[in-house]
């Protein structure tokens, strides 16, 4: 039986495979048929993800988004190795929580370095003549938080808001190249991110949020399914859009 989601022949850059929905990413893309490019800055987080996936024919590269300007070196040494891409996927982030008295330029610069401009500068190169092929994909992690507000989220939230607005005008914009863009905007997923969160938040805070997901916490691999499918056929005419997968949290 024919997989519609099937990615045989594909070559996708993942960031941040080396841990939570970026690892659950590289191997359901795997699984999938896709050779995925793996960028993070834990070799051996990267290694340990290699080794649950399937196929071998898979790369990674060890890099720190921080460094906005060396990227796009690394993208022509990349593209060089493999060929043209047939999609993007960024799953690096940061999700720091300061109350606004504390939200300084310098932090909520910090936030924005990793979450939006690594993402933009990724997908300017990405989108250059002869890096992509045609029908290609880029999907970027938001969150509802974009949406939704909550205590000490200020910098996080408004990045997220920021990703979700340049993808609707990226897609316009590429739509002329036969690439399509979107987000995917999770709530709380069972990952580091979010046992960080709740340890800092004090006891209850988890019992508090299944209060919000009547269908309770998302898996990694739920949010992974969700990318693999922006990235197949069958999403063919799905650009510019904010795929939610809330468990019902923004239902109310």
């Amino acid at each position: 039986m024919i997989n519609p989601m099937d990615l045989s022949g594909k070559k996708v850059l993942v960031t941040g495979g080396s841990s939570g929905i970026g690892r659950a990413t590289c191997i359901q893309l795997s699984r999938l048929g896709a050779q995925v490019i793996m960028m993070a800055r834990n070799e051996q987080k990267l290694i340990e993800t290699l080794y649950q996936m399937e196929g071998g024919n898979h790369l990674s590269y060890i890099y720190d988004l921080k460094d906005i300007s060396g990227i796009e070196g690394l993208m022509k040494k990349l593209i060089s190795e493999t060929g043209a891409l047939d999609g993007l996927v960024h799953c690096a982030g940061i999700a720091p929580m300061r109350p606004l008295n504390m939200t300084t330029h310098k932090f909520i610069n910090d936030v924005f370095v990793i979450n939006v401009f690594a993402f933009i500068e990724l997908s300017r190169i990405f989108a250059k003549k002869g890096n992509f092929n045609p029908n290609s994909s880029i999907v970027v992690m938001s969150s509802t938080a974009s949406f939704q507000g909550d205590k000490t989220k200020i910098a996080y939230s408004a990045s997220k808001g920021a990703l979700n607005s340049a993808v609707k005008s990226m897609a316009v914009e590429l739509a002329d190249k036969k690439i399509r863009v979107n987000t995917v905007c999770p709530s709380f997923v069972e990952t580091e991110l979010l046992e960080e969160y709740t340890t800092l938040a004090g006891e209850g805070a988890r019992i508090k949020l299944l209060e919000k997901q009547y269908a309770g916490y998302i898996s990694p691999e739920s949010v992974a399914n969700a990318i693999a499918y922006l990235l197949s056929k069958p999403s063919e005419y799905i650009t510019g859009t904010d795929f939610i997968i809330d468990s019902g949290a923004t239902s109310h």
